[in-house]
Formats: C-alpha cells, structure tokens, sequence
C-alpha cells in the first residue's frame, strides 16, 4: 500500500473514542491505540456512573468529560467539535470497547484520500471475515441496508458500524448537525442526500473487551422503528 499523504501528517488526525461506562476496557482500547498509531486521540466520557472518569483521571488519558449522559450522538458531536476546534483536518470514531482494530485506521485513511472519500466507513461485511454478531443486531443490520438503499440509492453494507473517518467538510457539517440518538443510520442518509461521497472498507471486528452492549431485542425493534420515522419524514419535508 502506498503511503497517504494522511498517514505522513498524523497530527492533521484526531480519534474520537465515545465512552460510556467501559471501566473494563478503555484503558486496554487506548493502550492498544497508542501502540497501533500515532495519530492524536480524545476519549469522550459520556457521562458515565462507573470508574471510566477515574481511570480516565489515574492513567493520564487525554479527555472530555460530559457532566450528564448525552448518548452517542451527543459524545460524538462533542468530540467532532473539538476537533473542529483544535483545526484536525480529519476525524476518526473508533469505540470505547475494544471492537475495533486500531491497526486498520491508516487503511481507511488511505481510502479517504485515494479515492476522494468524504468519509469512510469500516465494515464487517463487505468482504466476509467471519463475524456473525447476535441475531437481532444482524437483522438490524439487513433492515438498515435495504432502508438506505431505498432512500439514497446507496450500498452500504455495515450502516451501523461506529468505526469511520471523516474529512473537513465533514467535521463542519457535523459541527451543525448531528443526529443525537441511534446515529449512525441517519448521519448515513443526510451525507448521502447532500452529496457528501461515501465508501467502505473491509475491517475486522472483536468481542467486546467489557461491558455490555446496549442493544438488546427490544432497544433493536424500538432503534429500527424510529431510525425509519425519522428519515421518512425528513424525506417528506
């Protein structure tokens, strides 16, 4: 692979790491980034109730405290206005437990450039690398893909993946808006819609490190149903 001209500005990179109550894993996650890349990174504590603000405070992790829990779309908003802020020409999500690689950032970032990508996104599925998931997370999944493609017209295959990079114009667009709950079916759409250029590469994605997921049954059935209500009636109106 040649090396992006991404790859030889790494403080032009900022790795936004949304965490909420990953006590078990955020310092692993960050460890493992440290070693993986030398890109700049903040971790944004989402408000959380357990030792993640302590271990966050004990090893020296660069860090935005939110006093409440926002959710992921206020973390994550919080973090790409840092990053517009501090001038990052690119910004990365990567999550808070341990699912994601940090080793395949510089793959993405060399597919944002190299392609003249808007944003990327890491997706399980768009080679088959053996990751399964639960079966309701799967459905999601299925469902989310055939909503984006009847909407935009677009083929995404991993739509709720959390690992993705983004460039400037990115960053300022979700400056302004950025969708607050489930986002990122809908931050999908609404770049897609407004002619932002998207794309995805093959990623391989772990267990989680700690923790447990959010998503269960009836939070995918609840996700889906207002993930659709909301992007119908932006369509409409």
């Amino acid at each position: 692979m040649d090396c992006s001209s991404i790859l030889r500005r790494v403080q032009d990179l900022l790795i936004i790491i949304p965490a909420y109550n990953e006590a078990d894993s955020i310092a692993a996650t960050v460890a493992e980034v440290r070693a993986a890349v030398d890109y700049d990174f903040i971790v944004v504590n989402d408000g959380s109730s357990d030792d993640t603000a302590r271990i966050l405070d004990r090893e020296g992790i660069p860090h935005l405290d939110l006093p409440i829990n926002l959710g992921i779309g206020g973390a994550m908003q919080t973090g790409y206005r840092y990053a517009y802020r501090e001038g990052y020409r690119y910004a990365a999500q990567l999550d808070g437990d341990g699912q994601h690689d940090p080793k395949d950032l510089p793959r993405l970032a060399h597919a944002l450039e190299s392609g003249g990508h808007d944003m990327v996104i890491g997706s399980r599925f768009v080679e088959e690398r053996g990751y399964r998931g639960g079966r309701a997370r799967r459905s999601g999944i299925y469902y989310f893909q055939h909503l984006i493609r009847f909407l935009t017209g677009l083929r995404i295959t991993d739509p709720t993946s959390g690992f993705r990079l983004a460039n400037r114009r990115v960053i300022e667009e979700f400056v302004e808006h950025y969708p607050v709950d489930y986002p990122e079916v809908e931050v999908v759409v609404s770049l897609a819609r407004r002619g932002y250029r998207l794309a995805e590469v093959p990623v391989d994605m772990r267990d989680r490190a700690g923790g447990v997921s959010s998503i269960t049954a009836v939070r995918s059935l609840y996700y889906m149903a207002k993930v659709t209500l909301f992007l119908v009636i932006r369509r409409l109106f």
